[in-house]
């Protein structure tokens, strides 16, 4: 257990030490500016217990060889600008320990403090992917731009190149921001419906990159254990090869898992999402290892 949330695969694996364990699993439990269906403040807990039911053997390698800690779960009680900086912190210090750090929220605004996180370790030169039902490129929802609909807006105005995955529901504001920021990417119209199984990202994208992986980005078949389903999106070997495909173009410096939503009594999305925040963990490994 750490800070009352179990440790992720604690079944199988002791508590990993922070200074030798490349993955660290950073729980962050925030949700403030959600706007449809709630509860990812419970997704963090829930998708760590289901964890201590995965095998160590992810099918392929067994990410545990590069040691797994995780950390304490941010404090999400605070204004966001605070909550924010907790989630900066504990993203710069597992980057500073040689960590990959591996969120998991929470809302998708989590994300922005992930990034804040990066920057502060010293990570520039970096590019994010983004898997999403939604751009989130407005400049602020409900008057609010720390919103989850907002939170890719906050970082490309960074001046972080970005490539979106998947993306079904936009309004014209973020059409607009996508040719006034650059941003990259292939809607669900064209890989969802065409089971694109994996993307070439364009040559001056930066050789680091930053994947984020809001829940529904994949079709509601599979997770309608979000809080704002979006029909027609990605299946389930899809989101991993699109992964697999990022993974070996470019070094992937961490990853987050977001907008999960356990619905009480359906166990079965919940070791889903653990088993596919391991399965990532593994494609990390077999590419960083070179196996």
């Amino acid at each position: 257990m750490t800070d009352q949330f179990p440790i992720f695969l604690g079944s199988e694996i002791e508590q990993g030490d922070p200074d030798n364990s490349f993955f660290h699993v950073i729980p962050v439990p925030y949700e403030h500016t959600v706007s449809y269906g709630d509860g990812t403040a419970k997704g963090p807990a829930e998708i760590l217990d289901a964890s201590w039911q995965l095998e160590v053997w992810d099918g392929k390698s067994t990410p545990t060889d590069l040691g797994i800690y995780t950390a304490d779960a941010v404090d999400c009680n605070a204004a966001p600008e605070e909550v924010m900086a907790r989630i900066a912190d504990s993203v710069a210090d597992a980057v500073n320990q040689g960590a990959m750090p591996i969120a998991i929220g929470g809302e998708h605004s989590v994300t922005y403090g992930v990034i804040q996180g990066l920057l502060r370790a010293g990570l520039e030169d970096f590019g994010v992917v983004q898997i999403d039902a939604h751009a989130d490129l407005r400049d602020a929802y409900e008057d609010d731009p720390l919103s989850h609909a907002s939170v890719m807006r906050r970082i490309v105005e960074l001046d972080i190149p970005l490539y979106q995955l998947g993306v079904r529901a936009y309004c014209a504001e973020e059409m607009q921001a996508r040719k006034d920021f650059g941003v990259y990417y292939r809607d669900a119209d064209d890989i969802a419906a065409n089971n694109v199984q994996s993307i070439e990202l364009p040559e001056d994208f930066p050789k680091n990159v930053f994947f984020t992986l809001d829940i529904d980005g994949m079709d509601p078949s599979i997770f309608p254990s979000t809080g704002t389903p979006v029909p027609g999106g990605l299946g389930w070997y899809q989101t991993l090869n699109l992964f697999e495909s990022v993974a070996k173009q470019r070094t992937i410096i961490g990853f987050d898992l977001m907008e999960f939503a356990p619905i009480k009594g359906f166990h079965a999305y919940e070791f889903a999402a653990a088993q596919l925040l391991y399965k990532m963990m593994g494609i990390v490994e077999r590419t960083h290892t070179g196996k």
